[in-house]
C-alpha cells in the first residue's frame, strides 16, 4: 500500500532491483574509466633483450588480404631476423598459400573439414612450430589474416613480454572505420576495450583479456599445455578464462594493429551470435573457477565472471520478467495487474532502455575524444553520427543474447576483401 503512494508496483519494483544490480555490477568499470582519463596509457619498461617470435596466422580463403598483412609484419622496425610468419592454410580452395609465401610466409596447408576453424589451425600450428623448430622462439604472435600490424608493434609487445608477461594483448584498432555504421560501432568499441579496460586493467593491477587477434602468448605455457586446447566458439575469451582461474596475468601493451570489420547487420548478426553463444559455453565451463578465484581474492576472476555472464544473464531475466507481465497482465482484464500498473510497467522498460542507450552514448561520446588521433575515416562525419549510433548497435546484444541461449550455433568463416595497407589507413588521419 505505501509503495503504491509512490507508484512502485512490484514489477516497478523488480525493474529497480535489477538496475541497481547491473550497476553495482559494472561499477568497478567506471573506476577504470577515471583512473585512464587521469593517468592515460600504461608506460612499459624499456626492454632488456629482443626476443625471438613466431607469427602464427590462421587463415580461410584469405587470398584478398594475407599477402598485406605477412608484408606488414615483415615491415615492423625489429630485427628481421627475430621474426618468422607461419599461415596454416585451413582448407583454402583459392590462392592463399601461393600468395602468402610469396610475401615470405612458411605455409602448411591444413584439410581437416570435420575440425575446421581457428583454434584448430592454431594447435596444428603450434604443434608442426614445437616439433620441427624445438626452442627457437620464445613466444607466439596470433593474427588474423584480415588484420595488418603497424611498424612499431612488436618493438611494444616485446617490452611487455620482457617485463615477464607470458600472455600480451595490443591494441586494436580497425581499418575500415567508415564502411558503415556497423564497422564504425566496432570499431569504437574494440579502442574503448584497449583502452579503458585493458589498458585499465594493466595500470590497476589485474590480468587482461585477450580479444581476437593481435595478441602473444609465451613458448612455455603452450609447451606447458601439451597444445592448444581451447576449442569453443570464443576460444580467446575461453583462454582468457582460463589464465585468470590459474593466476595467469595477461598483459596488455598498447601495440597498434588494424582489423577488419563485418560491414552490415547481418554480418555482425551472425558473428556477435557466435560470440555470445562462446560465453555462455566459457561461463558454464567456468563460473566454478572463477568463482574459486574470487573466494582467494583475485579480482581478475570476478572482472572475467562480469565479461562472460552477468549482464546477459540480468538483461535476459529483465526483458523475460517484463514481457511475461505485460502479456499475462494483459490478458488478465485487470485481475493480475491494472492498466495504469501495466503502464508504469511500459514506462520502467522504456526508461530502462533510455539510460542504456545513454550510458552507451557517454562511453562512446569519451572514447571518441580520447582515440581522436586513432580513428582514421575519410568520412569524417561518420566519426559524428557514430556517437549516435553506437548505442544501438551495443542495445542490439539483448536481441542477440537471447536467440544465442537457445539457438545452435557454429563457426562460420567470414569474408575479408578490403586489401590496403597500414599507410593507406593512417594516411587518412589528419
Amino acid at each position: 500500500m505505501e509503495f503504491n503512494r509512490f507508484s512502485l508496483t512490484p514489477i516497478v519494483i523488480f525493474n529497480l532491483v535489477i538496475g541497481a544490480l547491473f550497476t553495482l555490477a559494472y561499477l568497478y568499470q567506471a573506476f577504470y574509466m577515471i583512473r585512464v582519463l587521469i593517468q592515460g596509457t600504461v608506460k612499459l619498461p624499456e626492454a632488456k633483450k629482443n626476443h625471438r617470435y613466431a607469427f602464427v596466422i590462421a587463415a580461410h580463403n584469405e587470398e584478398m588480404v594475407i599477402g598485406n598483412l605477412v608484408r606488414s609484419i615483415f615491415a615492423q622496425r625489429y630485427p628481421r631476423e627475430l621474426m618468422d610468419v607461419f599461415v596454416v592454410c585451413d582448407a583454402c580452395t583459392d590462392n592463399t598459400h601461393r600468395v602468402a609465401e610469396e610475401a615470405g610466409a612458411v605455409v602448411w596447408d591444413r584439410n581437416d573439414l570435420a575440425r575446421r576453424g581457428k583454434s584448430w589451425a592454431l594447435d596444428y600450428a603450434f604443434d608442426r612450430i614445437l616439433n620441427e623448430y624445438g626452442d627457437t622462439y620464445e613466444a607466439f604472435v596470433i593474427f588474423d589474416a584480415d588484420n595488418l600490424v603497424s611498424p612499431e608493434f612488436i618493438s611494444i609487445m616485446n617490452q611487455a613480454f620482457d617485463a615477464g608477461y607470458l600472455a600480451c594483448t595490443g591494441y586494436r584498432n580497425s581499418k575500415n572505420f567508415d564502411s558503415s555504421w556497423i564497422s564504425a560501432a566496432y570499431a569504437l568499441w574494440f579502442m574503448r576495450e584497449a583502452k579503458f579496460l585493458n589498458n585499465a586493467r594493466m595500470m590497476s593491477g589485474t590480468s587482461c583479456a585477450i580479444s581476437g587477434s593481435g595478441w602473444l602468448v609465451s613458448q612455455k605455457i603452450i609447451r606447458g599445455m601439451h597444445g592448444w586446447g581451447f576449442h569453443s566458439l570464443t576460444e580467446d575469451i575461453q583462454f582468457s578464462t582460463f589464465c585468470s582461474a590459474n593466476n595467469v596475468q595477461i598483459g596488455y601493451a598498447p601495440a597498434e594493429f588494424f582489423d577488419e570489420q563485418p560491414v552490415t547487420f547481418k554480418a555482425s548478426w551472425v558473428q556477435r551470435l557466435r560470440w555470445s553463444k562462446g560465453m555462455y559455453e566459457v561461463f558454464f565451463s567456468y563460473a566454478r573457477d572463477l568463482v574459486k578465484g574470487i573466494s582467494h581474492g583475485h579480482f581478475s576472476s570476478y572482472d572475467l565472471l562480469i565479461t562472460v555472464a552477468p549482464g546477459n544473464i540480468l538483461t535476459l531475466l529483465s526483458v523475460s520478467v517484463n514481457l511475461s507481465y505485460l502479456a499475462i497482465g494483459s490478458l488478465s482484464h485487470g485481475f493480475i495487474a491494472t492498466q495504469a500498473e501495466l503502464n508504469m510497467c511500459v514506462g520502467s522498460l522504456v526508461m530502462t532502455i533510455v539510460s542504456m542507450y545513454m550510458s552507451f552514448f557517454v562511453m562512446g561520446v569519451i572514447a571518441t575524444i580520447t582515440e581522436r588521433k586513432h580513428i582514421h575515416a575519410k568520412k569524417k562525419w561518420r566519426v559524428f553520427t557514430n556517437l549516435f549510433t553506437f548505442p544501438i548497435f551495443e542495445l542490439s546484444y539483448i536481441p542477440i543474447n537471447v536467440v544465442a541461449l537457445f539457438k545452435k550455433v557454429e563457426w562460420v568463416p567470414t569474408r575479408h576483401d578490403i586489401a590496403v595497407n597500414v599507410s593507406d589507413i593512417v594516411g587518412d588521419n589528419s
